[in-house]
């Protein structure tokens, strides 16, 4: 067996024991809050080929998690009302399918996240196989590790939602790109076009790709002189229409039976506050073209994106509550919920590649040429996190893990480098003892990956006073919450639920729905999503007009438990 044979089923091993991670902690979290739309779309979307629901989202991903769900038995009530008249009723209706249906909620939900794991899968592999091919097999290795034992990425790769599928989107659509951009044959440009493509499926963020592929190859053009322009230009415009050319016969069977007057009132409706009125008239009027219905349905989703981009949601941060962004917030989440190995990694990458780039200044042309495929990653996260700082919608970590995998590309090759120069027994011992550190802290966080905070943190159980929502609670510990109540013999439970379960399927009679302003309901047991209450003992930031503090009388009670961090249980007298 050869050494690279060797290394290759290592690479394996990892990527099956994360996936063995991911597979048994997830059993035991519940829908969480974007889950059940996406479940219920994509199901939707396979049987009835109709995309009325949750048009903000491309649908590779969501039809991923509906294949298995085509070989179970499971109803579909077309009937009603929330199919049949509500304008994108995707959390009413979602909420019917997996409870109201008689269907099997846990059934339903465990065969989507199988499938959508594929997408972790692929996202381990890609990031393996670039970074081999870049800096050699044991940087692979390192990167690997890094991806999929990332407790973010765990945590988001098990779920059927986007984030990661974006992050795997990236990597192909840009791997694809460096690979035509090295090697101009006419079959790269092929590949280069179908990556794009798919990437644009999968969420629409992965937009950006166009700003990255021209931004990067005008750079490389103006300093390598190894393309012309017009090739460039003429390659781009390839690339890009190659993309969308794979969009449309995909969504052409995604809207195929969705009638045309139904398709234009919702777009109607939805585009009504769009603020760019040309941009959704002309997307409304598209929509019984027939030719042009499946762009036009792609095209309202986009628009749908970028209007609450710039709309921005109520967030909890460090005590405060705010409808509007703030500019540290994805800088400092990340530093407390990306683990501290991996932090140490990145810092030593960091000064190293400061220190490189430093040496080569007066090379940068030669340099940029020599090395486009790192400035491609580094200008894609430049891009992205600069877009998400100023961005107004602050949702969590997950909105920048997919710039994660490119950064631990970035800090293996840079490691890789570093351990081949002197002192080699000292580096290595250093990077097995930081590689160790991140195994057993992943392990360690078995099953909670979702409410994953580091050391500086105080870890997930001090998460709460950080940032909540899906940095700490989506919903995903009711079963846990069931499970309590039943052992405890609790007749009688008042919650306040932030995710996408159903208290009443799983605690039946014993659950009653908790108003924290309802004085009369202050006894006995009580249980808050953290979510919920944290929003409700914050400081209103200025200009912020809700109330935030219908929770502050709990605060003289200490709670008896927390459910996975995240549902704080108390008893009151």
């Amino acid at each position: 067996m050869t050494k690279l044979l060797k290394i290759d089923l290592i690479a394996g091993l990892i990527i099956i024991l994360a996936l063995v991670l991911a597979i048994f902690s997830v059993k035991g979290d519940s829908v969480t809050t974007d889950e059940s739309p996406h479940v219920t779309a994509g199901y939707s979307y396979l049987t009835q080929q109709d995309m009325r629901l949750n048009p903000e989202h491309p649908p590779l991903m969501k039809d991923i998690a509906a294949i298995p769900l085509l070989f179970e038995k499971i109803n579909f009530d077309s009937e009603h009302y929330s199919w049949k008249t509500d304008i994108n009723g995707q959390w009413t209706f979602g909420t019917h399918f997996l409870y109201e249906s008689g269907n099997n909620p846990d059934k339903i939900i465990f065969s989507a996240r199988l499938a959508v794991m594929l997408i972790f899968l692929l996202l381990g592999i890609m990031v393996y196989i670039w970074t081999k091919e870049r800096y050699g097999a044991k940087a692979g290795l390192l990167s690997l590790f890094l991806t999929v034992f990332s407790p973010n990425i765990i945590a988001n790769g098990r779920y059927v939602t986007t984030d990661v599928a974006a992050a795997f989107g990236f990597i192909l659509g840009s791997y694809f790109f460096v690979k035509f951009i090295n090697n101009q044959t006419k079959r790269n440009l092929i590949y280069a076009g179908l990556a794009f493509g798919i990437a644009q499926l999968l969420k629409f963020s992965l937009i950006i790709l166009i700003p990255l592929f021209v931004f990067t190859g005008f750079v490389y053009w103006l300093v390598s002189k190894k393309i012309s322009f017009s090739r460039l230009i003429l390659s781009l415009v390839s690339i890009f229409t190659i993309g969308y050319l794979l969009v449309w016969p995909v969504y052409a069977f995604h809207v195929w039976k969705y009638p045309i007057e139904r398709q234009k009132t919702d777009t109607q409706f939805t585009l009504r506050s769009y603020p760019i009125k040309p941009a959704a008239n002309l997307v409304i009027w598209a929509t019984d073209k027939p030719l042009l219905r499946p762009y036009a349905q792609y095209s309202l989703g986009l628009l749908m994106v970028f209007q609450r981009t710039g709309g921005g949601n109520t967030t909890y941060f460090l005590g405060d509550i705010n409808n509007q962004a703030w500019k540290s917030y994805f800088p400092t989440i990340y530093v407390l919920k990306e683990t501290i190995p991996a932090l140490v990694l990145i810092l030593i990458a960091l000064a190293l590649g400061i220190k490189n780039v430093s040496k080569n200044w007066k090379r940068k042309s030669a340099w940029l040429t020599e090395n486009f495929t790192e400035f491609v990653w580094l200008s894609f996260i430049a891009i992205y996190w600069a877009l998400s700082i100023k961005g107004n919608l602050n949702i969590g970590v997950r909105h920048v893990l997919p710039t994660f995998p490119f950064i631990y590309m970035l800090t293996a090759g840079q490691i890789s480098s570093w351990i081949k120069t002197g002192l080699k027994p000292i580096k290595v011992l250093v990077v097995c003892i930081l590689t160790v550190w991140l195994g057993m802290e992943t392990l360690s966080t078995y099953p909670y990956y979702l409410s994953y905070y580091n050391e500086l943190a105080g870890g997930p159980d001090n998460g709460y006073k950080y940032a909540v929502d899906s940095n700490l609670d989506w919903g995903q510990d009711l079963k846990r919450l069931t499970q309590y109540v039943n052992e405890n013999n609790i007749d009688k439970i008042k919650l306040e639920y932030f995710g996408g379960g159903n208290p009443q399927y799983y605690l039946g009679n014993k659950y009653e729905k908790f108003d924290p302003n309802n004085v009369s309901q202050r006894h006995g047991w009580i249980a808050v999503s953290a979510t919920a209450l944290q929003a409700g003992r914050a400081t209103a930031t200025k200009g912020f007009q809700g109330d935030t503090t219908f929770y502050k009388w709990i605060d003289s009670y200490t709670p008896v438990t927390k459910i996975g961090y995240s549902i704080f249980v108390y008893k009151l007298e």
